[in-house]
C-alpha cells in the first residue's frame, strides 16, 4: 500500500486489545514461517507482536476499513521493509496474493469480528451505546447499510437473518415489529432501534435483570448480514488450503457459535481427507488474567489447523 497521509477520525490511540495473542504467536510461529497473511489486520495488535517475536517474518496485513489500515501502517512503520499491506476483504485473498506474486504462504491468521474502536464510534452504527446512524458497514465502499435491510426486506426474511446469523430466538417478534413500525417512518438510528427491539420483546434494557441488552444479538446480526460476514468465513475456509504450502498453519479466533461451527467443521472435513492436522482437540480460549483485563476475550475461541505435507 502507497504512504497514507492520517484521515480524520482515526484515533492515534490503539483502541483495541488484540485476543490471546501469545497463544496466536506460540500457535503461528513454532514452524517458523516465513510469510504469513493477518487476514484481519484491525489495528495491527496481532501483527506487531508476531512482528516482533519473529524478525525474519514477511507479513501481508489485509483489511477493508481504510482508517484501521492506515492506523495500522503507523504503528507497523518499524517493520516497513517486511509488511505488504492491502485493503481487501479476506474473501479475496486468492486475489490479493496473486496480485503480489504470493503463490503460497506459510501462516494465516483470521481474528473474526469487529474492533473495539469500531463499536466505540458512533458513527459507524454498530453499537447503541451512542446515537447513530444505522450504518455498519466496515468497508464504506459497500452499498447497502443495515438501515436500508430493515427498511426494505421482506418480515420472513429479515427474521431469517436474525436467526441464522445470531441465533436471535426472538428472530420472528422482533421482525414482526420493526415492520410494522417502519410503515410509520424510517427507522434510522441506533438508539431507536435498541429500543424498539427492547419493546419487540417485552423486556426493559434499563432493569439491569440481564447482563446483555435485549438489542445485542440484533445488532450483530445485522452487522454481519451488512458486511456477508459468513459468506466471506465460507470463502476464507475453502481457499485456505490452496494457499498454505506443506506444515503451514491457519489460526481462526471466532467470537460466536455460527463461526465457530463453521471453522470446527471444515477443519473436521479436511483432516478426514488428510490435508489437514487439527492441532486443536478443542478452541483455545482466554485465561482469567486476559478475562479480567479485556472482557471482549471471554467469548474468544481459537482454532489451529496445519497443512500436512500430503496435500
Amino acid at each position: 500500500m502507497s504512504d497514507t497521509p492520517p484521515i480524520p477520525g482515526a484515533s492515534d490511540e490503539v483502541g483495541h486489545v488484540s485476543v490471546l495473542a501469545d497463544e496466536v504467536e506460540r500457535m503461528l510461529l513454532e514452524n517458523a514461517p516465513k510469510t504469513l497473511v493477518d487476514c484481519t489486520l484491525g489495528r495491527a495488535g496481532h501483527a506487531e507482536q508476531l512482528l516482533r517475536a519473529a524478525p525474519s517474518l514477511h507479513l501481508i496485513g489485509l483489511d477493508v476499513d481504510e482508517r484501521n489500515l492506515a492506523f495500522a501502517q503507523r504503528r507497523l512503520a518499524p517493520f516497513a521493509d517486511r509488511v505488504t499491506l492491502r485493503r481487501a476483504d479476506f474473501a479475496q485473498i486468492s486475489a490479493e496474493l496473486a496480485a503480489i506474486g504470493v503463490p503460497k504462504v506459510d501462516a494465516i491468521l483470521a481474528d473474526l469480528g469487529v474492533s473495539s474502536n469500531q463499536i466505540a464510534d458512533p458513527l459507524r452504527g454498530l453499537s447503541f451505546d451512542a446515537d447513530g446512524p444505522l450504518d455498519m458497514r466496515l468497508d464504506q465502499r459497500l452499498k447497502m447499510t443495515a438501515a436500508d435491510l430493515i427498511n426494505s426486506l421482506p418480515e420472513g426474511e429479515l427474521s431469517d437473518i436474525l436467526w441464522h446469523n445470531a441465533e436471535e430466538r426472538h428472530s420472528r417478534k422482533i421482525a414482526k415489529r420493526l415492520c410494522a413500525i417502519r410503515r410509520q417512518g424510517r427507522i434510522n438510528s441506533t438508539v431507536q432501534l435498541a429500543r424498539l427491539v427492547a419493546a419487540a420483546v417485552g423486556e426493559n434494557p434499563d432493569s439491569h435483570r440481564s447482563r446483555t441488552h435485549p438489542a445485542t444479538k440484533t445488532f450483530m446480526a445485522l452487522r454481519m448480514a451488512v458486511n456477508a460476514e459468513l459468506d466471506s468465513l465460507k470463502s476464507l475456509l475453502s481457499q485456505a488450503p490452496d494457499l498454505l504450502a506443506p506444515g503451514g498453519r491457519f489460526a481462526v479466533i471466532s467470537f460466536h457459535s455460527g463461526e465457530d461451527r463453521l471453522v470446527k467443521e471444515n477443519f473436521r472435513a479436511l483432516a478426514k481427507t488428510d490435508r489437514y492436522r487439527i492441532l486443536t482437540k478443542k478452541p483455545m480460549i482466554s485465561g482469567e488474567a486476559e478475562r479480567g483485563s479485556n472482557p471482549r476475550s471471554r467469548s474468544a475461541k481459537l482454532r489451529v489447523a496445519e497443512m500436512t505435507a500430503f496435500a
